[in-house]
């Protein structure tokens, strides 16, 4: 394991979620309020390292990589989906006693933070505001890659076996923006990916993009409903999520504040770090 990504781990700690182990990392700033990140498709929740201290410095953090990525188990036969997901954060911010917080989503994690934000509708509200990195929020502005839509069909598990390190770059170079992935992030990616035979179950995690389909009018109405404040930080240049889906959501969700970070693609955390971290924080205050 390389250095960076070593350290993130032996930082972090596991908990059981019905017999599953379930990593987590969290800051012990309780005097905070607390930020809850939500990682995406297909990497985990490292992706937050570039902003961690960052943030850490003024807020409270805790992050995990859900069931079935980075570190956490991958069982083969299971049925993945995002309300599942939901439910193990929130057993999580339970275990920890963190009755209200913060949300910063990006990718996957954005139909996570929708599906916590539509429960609260009308109840007591845990979430006090939401912050969406890019991802689908719309599933008709989403356009998935052709690799994901091929890993749907019944192909997607021959496709999996033979899924290497090189045609992840491939993937990640067409979604980043200007600046692309280091060699370095390249490695850290791909150990998180194919940790414990993870590459194995991409076929089953990218249901989602079915699942945002099926859930589309309750995920979308919690969102554009929501009396919390409300975030977007935006790569342009992301084809899956980017200037496109910027717009429907500008048009559709006036109340909410839309940040455009030129030369940015699908992973704006990772991208240009400093300037998420800046407009996310300056959003908070």
């Amino acid at each position: 394991m390389l250095p960076n990504l070593q350290r993130w781990y032996s930082s972090g700690a596991y908990f059981d979620y019905k017999g599953h182990g379930i990593f987590y990392k969290k800051t012990d700033s309780r005097k905070k309020e607390t930020i809850v990140l939500i990682h995406g498709f297909p990497t985990a929740s490292y992706d937050y390292a570039p902003i961690w201290v960052t943030l850490a410095k003024k807020y409270n953090l805790i992050t995990l990589d859900m069931l079935g990525y980075g570190f956490s188990a991958k069982p083969k036969d299971h049925t993945y989906t995002i309300v599942e997901q939901a439910d193990i954060l929130e057993s999580l911010l339970k275990k920890e006693k963190i009755k209200t917080y913060h949300v910063l989503s990006h990718d996957y994690g954005v139909s996570v933070a929708q599906e916590l934000v539509a429960r609260q509708l009308g109840k007591r509200q845990p979430v006090r505001s939401v912050c969406f990195l890019n991802g689908g929020l719309y599933p008709e502005f989403h356009k998935p890659l052709l690799i994901q839509k091929l890993m749907l069909t019944k192909l997607g598990p021959l496709l999996a076996r033979f899924f290497t390190k090189k045609k992840l770059r491939a993937s990640f170079d067409a979604i980043f923006g200007k600046r692309k992935a280091t060699e370095t992030e390249m490695d850290e990616f791909w150990h998180l990916v194919q940790y414990n035979d993870g590459i194995l179950i991409a076929p089953k995690m990218l249901r989602y993009l079915i699942e945002r389909r099926q859930h589309r009018e309750r995920w979308v109405n919690g969102t554009e409903n929501a009396s919390i404040p409300v975030l977007m930080i935006n790569g342009p240049l992301d084809p899956i999520s980017g200037a496109h889906l910027a717009k429907a959501f500008a048009e559709r969700n006036p109340r909410a504040q839309v940040v455009s970070l030129p030369g940015v693609g699908h992973y704006p955390q990772v991208e240009a770090p400093e300037k998420v971290a800046h407009a996310y924080l300056k959003f908070l205050s």
